[in-house]
């Protein structure tokens, strides 16, 4: 059974910067496409940064702002976090891209002044 575990969220204010760490047992970022995927109150878990091999792709939304990367030989994919705002509030989730099998526990990231 593959676990995903993301660290790093917290409460920071508008504009301020969080790092958001995802460690995975197993040699699963090696082997796949991964992603980070939010999901605030009341809305449906949306994907906000995904990264296959060395190519990158964001969400609308957060183009600029975030930043996807990983580190296979730790099986850690990070994603920095810059310029938040409110609407970035969210639960964080990483999981493969597609997403598949069980979600991690997730981390809070909450943005307010």
């Amino acid at each position: 059974q593959v676990q995903l575990v993301e660290s790093g969220g917290g409460l920071v204010q508008p504009g301020g910067s969080l790092r958001l760490s995802c460690a995975a047992s197993g040699s699963i970022i090696s082997r796949y496409a991964m992603g980070w995927y939010r999901q605030a109150p009341g809305k449906q878990r949306e994907l906000v940064a995904r990264i296959t091999g060395s190519n990158t792709n964001y969400a609308d939304s957060v183009k600029g702002r975030f930043t996807i990367s990983r580190d296979n030989a730790k099986n850690t994919v990070w994603l920095q976090m810059n310029s938040l705002k409110p609407e970035d509030t969210a639960v964080y989730y990483c999981n493969t891209y597609p997403s598949a099998g069980s979600w991690g526990q997730g981390t809070q990231v909450t943005v307010s002044s």
